[in-house]
């Protein structure tokens, strides 16, 4: 059977897109599963730059379709940030001290003018496959405390107006049905067959 590689070592992200790659004839793989040790520094200013890094990075050493995404938050009142930076911003991976650093930074800002969105860039890579990316995004304003207790990062203080709840308050699939990596999968999804072929 064909694998593709998803550049991540968490399980829960490759679930995703097993759903877009079984009917196809694809095994899904996390690099946990076939190069365990391998780290690929994140050197772009976009991300979109970071996704086709990972995704071309792995392709080359595994000689494999592998996709790869860079995901982050994006706050117009603080000029993109933390963008990139979105899982280290206050350190390394620490979601609590993340959110923190945002909400100070934004003391004083009217809610008109704390509009943010999830953003999310899909890469992917192979052997004889022009290097393809697409984008998501979801739009939100950005709450003065946390609210919920599901997803992960910046989910608490995400608010998304059109379901009027905090994105830690939604389902699994009611987050996956508006999300900025959902969307991206989806358009990532409408285009495969062609790319594959």
């Amino acid at each position: 059977m064909k694998q593709v590689v998803i550049a991540t070592k968490n399980k829960g992200k490759a679930k995703d897109f097993e759903a877009l790659f079984a009917p196809l004839g694809y095994e899904v793989v996390t690099m946990f599963d076939v190069a365990p040790d391998m780290e690929i520094e994140e050197t772009g200013t976009t991300f979109e730059e970071n996704a086709v890094l990972k995704a071309e990075t792995l392709s080359r050493e595994l000689g494999k379709l592998v996709i790869a995404d860079d995901s982050g938050l994006a706050i117009d009142a603080l000029g993109g940030e933390p963008g990139v930076y979105s899982a280290r911003y206050a350190g390394d991976h620490d979601d609590e001290a993340n959110i923190v650093k945002v909400l100070d930074k934004l003391q004083g800002v009217p809610e008109a003018e704390r509009t943010a969105r999830f953003c999310c860039a899909l890469a992917i890579a192979g052997p004889n496959l022009e290097t393809y990316t697409v984008f998501g995004t979801c739009e939100g304003v950005i709450l003065n405390e946390k609210r919920g207790t599901n997803g992960f990062g910046y989910d608490p203080i995400f608010y998304v107006p059109a379901l009027g709840r905090a994105m830690a308050e939604l389902t699994p699939e009611e987050k996956g049905a508006i999300s900025h990596r959902g969307n991206a999968i989806r358009k990532l999804a409408d285009e495969l067959p062609n790319l594959l072929k």
